[in-house]
C-alpha cells in the first residue's frame, strides 16, 4: 500500500497535466534494492537449499538474483498497470541496466578525480546479520529508559541492554585500581586507553601511568581529554577506538592503538584471547562473569540509552573499522544543494519537509558508499598491486579509477612508472542510493547528450514519501546540481506514510502489509494467511502476522476496485500527519463508483439516437433555473479542482469532485431533470438533455485523473460533440473555468428551492406524513416569493414522496399573510418558512412538548449568537463580510424562534378547536 499511494498521486498529476495540454512523461522503473534484494534471495536459498552465498559463489548468486528480479519485476509492473498508471513503458528504467551502469561509472570516476570520493579506513555501521556496512540513514535508534531485553537476530534468548556496568582496571606497578563503566562490556576486550578530564582531581596522580588489561597482554595509557564528563559514570572513560565513534576521534588525537575485536559475522576474533570465537553478546555475559572471578566487577545500574539497529534486519549495529569509499558531503555537495532550495529553484512541500531538509543537510556527514554485497554496482575502482611492494587497501594512493579496466591500467602505469603492476577491481558494491540518486538524468540517457535529456531535463515534479527525503531526494538534488549543473526538478511534494488501522508502520514481520491487488480484487482471510505462509517470515513473525490479519480482516478484504482504491488514497493525502488505512472507507468509495455508473446509465437512457450535443459546453439561453445552477456548480468545481491540484491539496480536490457528483449532479439535478424530461415542452426537454450531457461529460472529465478506469469506460459510451475526434478521455481537454457559466444569482435562487424542498421532506418525516402532504410556504421577501412561485414544479419534484397522492398541495404565502391554522412550521432561513398541515393527523400534546423543546434550543441559539457578535464588536472585528455573515445567522435563528413560537400557539389553538 505504501507504493500504491505515490502511484495514485503521481498518476493523478500526470493525467491532469496531460489533459491540460502539457508535454508529459511519467517514466516507470525501479532500483535494484541491493541490501533488501540480496537478503531476501539469500534467505530463500538457505531455506530451500541449505546453502550460503559463499557456497554458491558470486556468479551463481547473481544469476539467481536476476531470476528472482525478473519474476517480481513482472509482478510489480502488473500491479502498476492494474492501478491504472499511465506510464511511458517504452522508457522503462532499471538501475542495473547498461545506461545506468554508464552513469554510475562516469559519476564515480569524475568525483574521485575531483577528490570528492576518497578511500579511508574509518568506523562504519556494520550489520553482522547482513554482513555489510550501512549509512547513518539506514540505522534506527531504539530509545531505552533502562534495563531492557531485546530480540537480536541469531540469538535464541533476548539480550540485555540499557545497563551501565562498572568494573576496575589495575594500575601497573601498584595495588591501585581505576573504575570505569560501559554499556557494552564485551568491548573492553578492545580497550587501549583510559581518558579522564584534566580538571578531575581524583585522577591527577594517575595521568601518564598505565592500566593493565586482565584478559589480554596490553598496557593502556591513562591520559586527559576535555571530552570526558566528570559527572558521568566514574569520570574515567575506557577507550575502544576501533568500536566507538567518540573513542575513534579521541584515539586519533592521542595516538591510541586501534584494535578490532570482531569478525564480520559478529564473533570475536584473535585479538580477544580466550574469548575468541564467542558470539559478541554471549561474550558480553562471559566478560562480566570473568570480571567477577578476578574481583574486578563493581556493579550495574540502569542507564537510559539509544541502541542502533539495522532498519532491514533489526540487528544491533556494531561500529567497526573498514577501508571504504567515502564521499565528501559538506562543502563538496551539500552546500550547493542547500542553496538551490533557499533560492527557490526547488520548492519542497509541505513546509515542514523543507525545514527537515535544511536541518539534515546543514549537519550532514560524509557518506559511506561501500557495501559488502554482491548485488549492485561495483565501483570502477582498482587496487594497484606493485610487485615487491606490499600495499594496504586502506591507502587511497594505491587505488585508481577508470571508466574501463584498460583505462584504469593506463592510469596505474602513469601513476607508478617503471613498476610491474596488476590492477584488481574492488569486490564491494556501491550503496543503492548512489545509483538511485542519478535517476532524474540517468533515465534520460546521461552521460550521453540525448534528445530526451535535452528536452525533458530538468523535470518538473518529484512526488515521494517524506521518509526518503534524505535517502533519495537530497542525493538527487546534490548529484543533479553537481553532475549536470542544473536542478533535477523544480518541485518536491512529500506525502504522508500509510500506516495500519492501529497507526503502526506497515511491516512484513507484523503482517500488516496490504497488497493493493488484494484491495482491488478482494481476498478471503484464509487466502491472506496462505500468502504469509509462502513468504520468508520466521515462525514467530508468522504467528504475529496471522494474529493481526484475524483482528483487522475477520471477513477478509472486500473487492474495492482500482478506482475506489486510488480515490481513497488521494483523498487521504492532506499534507499533514500519516494515514491510517481504513478498508471500510475504500469499500465506501466503491459504492460511490457505482453511483457514478448508475447516473451515467440514467443519462444515456434519456439521450436517444437523435440527440446531438452542442459543439461547445456553453449556455443556449433556454436553461431553467436548475440548469443554470448545475452549470454554475460544475464551473465552480472545475475552478476549485484546478486550483487545489495546483496547490497540491489532493484531499480537497477529491472532496470537491465527490460533492459535485454526489450532492449536486446525482442527488439534485438528475432528480430535478426527470420531471422536465418527462413532462416539459420539447424545448425544455432538449435544454435539460444538453445540460445533463454537459454536466455528465464534464463530471467524468474532472474526476478522470482520480478514477481512470470507470471514467474511460463511461466516457466512451457518450455521444461526441461535433468535430470531437478525441479517441480517449486520457487525451480529452481538462475543463477550465468558464466565466460565461458563472451565475451566483441563479445559485442563490436555486439554493432557496433546495432548502425549501428539504424543509418539506424534514417536516413530513418528523410527523410521519408519507404522502398527500398539504404544504404552505411563507416567503418574507418579494424575490423569494417570485423565485418559489416560478419553481413550484421543481419544489414538488424535489420534495419527493410527501408530495405524491391526490391530496398533496403546495400554496405560497406572503410575509403579511396570517400563519395557517392546524400546521407545524420549520424555518428555512430568513427568507422563508414551511408549514405542514397536521390537524387530524398527529398527536397534538406530544407535538407541543416536542416543539417547546426545539423552541428552547433555538432561543439558546439566539443568546449564543448575540454573545458571539458582542465579542466580535468589542474586538473591533464586526466589520464587512464578518458582520454580514453573523447578522444573517442571528436573523435566521430569530426567524426560527418566531416560527416555533407560532407553531406552539397553533398547537394550543388546535387543542381548543
Amino acid at each position: 500500500m505504501g507504493h500504491a499511494l505515490p502511484n495514485a498521486l503521481q498518476d493523478t498529476l500526470i493525467r491532469w497535466n496531460r489533459m491540460r495540454g502539457l508535454t508529459t512523461l511519467w517514466l516507470p522503473g525501479c532500483d535494484h534494492a541491493g541490501i533488501s534484494t540480496q537478503a531476501v534471495v539469500e534467505k530463500m536459498i538457505m531455506r530451500h537449499e541449505g546453502k550460503t552465498r559463499h557456497d554458491l559463489g558470486r556468479p551463481a548468486l547473481i544469476e539467481k538474483i536476476w531470476e528472482w528480479k525478473e519474476k517480481y519485476h513482472k509482478d510489480i509492473n502488473m500491479a502498476l498497470k492494474r492501478m491504472g498508471g499511465s506510464f511511458d513503458w517504452t522508457r522503462e528504467a532499471f538501475t542495473m541496466n547498461p545506461t545506468f551502469t554508464a552513469a554510475v561509472t562516469e559519476t564515480f570516476c569524475s568525483l574521485h578525480e575531483e577528490g570528492l570520493i576518497y578511500r579511508s579506513n574509518r568506523l562504519v555501521n556494520w550489520c553482522t546479520a547482513l554482513n555489510t556496512s550501512l549509512s547513518n540513514l539506514e540505522v534506527d535508534s531504539k530509545e531505552l529508559e533502562g534495563k531492557t531485553l531485546l530480540d537480536v537476530p541469531g540469538y535464541e534468548k533476548k539480550i540485555e541492554f540499557g545497563v551501565l556496568t562498572h568494573f576496575q582496571y589495575e594500575i601497573e606497578g601498584s595495588g591501585e585500581k581505576i573504575e570505569v563503566a560501559t554499556t557494552r562490556p564485551e568491548t573492553m576486550l578492545g580497550d587501549t586507553g583510559i581518558a579522564v578530564n584534566p580538571s578531575d582531581e581524583r585522577y591527577k596522580h594517575l595521568i601518564g601511568r598505565y592500566a593493565t588489561h586482565p584478559f589480554v597482554k596490553r598496557r593502556m595509557p591513562i591520559f586527559t581529554d576535555d571530552y570526558v564528563d566528570v559527572n558521568f559514570g566514574t569520570g574515567a572513560v575506557k577507550m575502544t577506538p576501533a568500536h566507538d565513534p567518540n573513542d575513534f576521534e579521541i584515539g586519533k588525537r592521542h595516538g591510541l592503538d586501534f584494535i578490532n575485536i570482531l569478525n564480520d559475522n559478529g564473533t570475536l576474533n584473535h585479538n580477544t584471547g580466550d574469548f575468541q570465537g564467542s558470539k559478541r553478546f554471549d561474550a558480553r555475559y562471559k566478560v562480566v562473569e570473568a570480571l567477577k572471578e578476578k574481583g574486578l566487577y563493581v556493579k550495574w545500574e540502569n542507564n537510559a540509552m539509544k541502541v542502533p539497529m539495522c532498519q532491514k534486519s533489526k540487528d544491533v549495529i556494531e561500529p567497526i573499522m573498514k577501508p571504504q569509499w567515502w564521499m565528501k558531503m559538506k562543502s563538496g555537495m551539500a552546500d550547493a544543494a542547500i542553496k538551490v532550495v533557499r533560492d527557490k529553484k526547488i520548492t519542497i512541500r509541505p513546509e515542514n519537509s523543507e525545514r527537515d531538509y535544511f536541518r539534515w543537510m546543514e549537519n550532514i556527514n560524509d557518506w559511506c558508499l561501500s557495501r559488502q554485497l554482491w548485488w549492485g554496482h561495483q565501483p570502477p575502482a582498482y587496487f594497484v598491486d606493485i610487485e615487491g611492494e606490499p600495499g594496504d587497501d586502506a591507502d587511497g594512493e594505491r587505488w585508481v579509477t577508470g571508466r574501463t579496466q584498460e583505462a584504469a591500467e593506463e592510469k596505474a602505469k602513469a601513476k607508478f612508472p617503471g613498476k610491474k603492476i596488476k590492477v584488481t577491481r574492488d569486490p564491494d558494491v556501491l550503496d543503492t542510493w548512489f545509483s538511485s540518486g542519478l535517476w532524474p538524468f540517468a533515465t534520460l540517457g546521461w552521460p550521453e547528450k540525448t534528445p530526451d535529456l535535452e528536452k525533458l531535463y530538468p523535470t518538473s515534479v518529484l512526488e515521494t514519501g517524506w521518509d526518503i527525503l534524505f535517502f533519495w531526494v537530497a542525493r538527487m538534488i546534490m548529484f543533479g546540481v553537481k553532475m549536470t549543473g542544473q536542478v533535477p526538478f523544480a518541485e518536491v511534494y512529500c506525502h504522508s506514510l500509510v500506516r495500519d488501522s492501529e497507526g503502526r508502520k506497515m511491516s512484513k514481520s507484523l503482517g500488516n502489509v496490504i497488497d493493493p491487488l488484494d484491495v482491488m480484487g478482494g481476498i478471503t482471510l484464509q487466502a491472506l494467511h496462505d500468502k504469509l505462509k509462502v513468504g520468508n517470515l520466521d515462525p514467530k513473525e508468522l504467528e504475529t502476522a496471522i494474529r493481526f490479519q484475524k483482528t483487522s480482516f475477520p471477513d477478509g478484504i472486500p473487492e474495492c476496485g482500482a478506482d475506489a482504491l486510488r480515490f481513497s488514497l488521494v483523498n487521504y493525502t492532506t499534507g499533514g500527519g500519516d494515514i491510517a488505512f481504513d478498508i471500510k472507507q475504500m469499500h465506501g468509495y466503491r459504492k460511490f463508483c457505482n453511483k457514478i455508473y448508475q447516473a451515467t446509465k440514467y443519462v444515456l437512457g434519456k439521450l436517444d439516437s437523435s440527440f446531438k450535443p452542442q459543439r461547445h459546453p456553453t449556455r443556449s439561453g433556454n436553461e431553467s433555473l436548475a440548469e443554470l445552477w448545475i452549470l454554475h456548480k460544475f464551473n465552480t468545481a472545475t475552478a476549485e479542482i484546478n486550483a487545489t491540484l495546483t496547490a497540491r491539496e489532493f484531499s480537497h480536490a477529491t472532496k470537491i469532485a465527490y460533492e459535485y457528483w454526489y450532492n449536486h449532479l446525482c442527488d439534485v439535478y438528475i432528480e430535478n431533470s426527470k420531471s422536465i424530461i418527462q413532462d416539459g415542452t420539447p424545448a425544455e426537454q432538449e435544454s435539460a438533455k444538453q445540460t445533463l450531457y454537459t454536466a455528465l461529460e464534464g463530471g467524468l472529465t474532472i474526476i478522470h485523473p482520480f478514477m481512470p478506469f470507470l471514467t474511460e469506460e463511461l466516457w466512451q459510451r457518450l455521444p461526441r460533440r461535433p468535430d470531437d475526434t478525441c479517441p480517449s478521455i486520457v487525451l480529452a481537454a481538462y475543463p477550465q473555468h468558464n466565466p460565461e457559466l458563472d451565475d451566483p444569482a441563479s445559485e442563490e435562487a436555486y439554493e432557496l428551492i433546495l432548502a425549501v424542498s428539504k424543509a418539506i421532506r424534514s417536516l413530513a418525516a418528523e410527523y410521519a406524513i408519507k404522502e398527500s402532504a398539504n404544504i404552505h410556504i411563507q416567503l418574507f421577501t418579494p424575490h423569494a416569493h417570485q423565485t418559489c412561485e416560478a419553481q413550484l414544479a421543481s419544489i414538488k419534484s424535489l420534495a419527493g414522496k410527501p408530495m405524491l397522492g391526490s391530496g398533496a398541495s403546495i400554496s405560497l404565502l406572503s410575509a403579511n399573510d396570517a400563519k395557517p391554522a392546524g400546521c407545524v412550521a420549520q424555518a428555512v432561513n430568513a427568507e422563508a418558512a414551511c408549514y405542514l398541515l397536521v390537524k387530524g393527523r398527529v398527536d397534538i400534546e406530544a407535538q407541543i412538548k416536542k416543539t417547546n423543546t426545539s423552541l428552547a434550543k433555538a432561543s439558546e441559539g439566539v443568546r449564543k449568537q448575540r454573545k458571539i457578535m458582542d465579542g466580535l464588536e468589542k474586538a473591533g472585528k464586526m466589520k464587512g463580510e464578518v458582520a454580514e455573515t453573523e447578522t444573517r445567522r442571528l436573523e435566521d435563528t430569530r426567524r426560527e424562534v418566531g416560527v416555533l413560537e407560532g407553531s406552539v400557539s397553533q398547537f394550543e389553538r388546535l387543542k381548543l378547536e
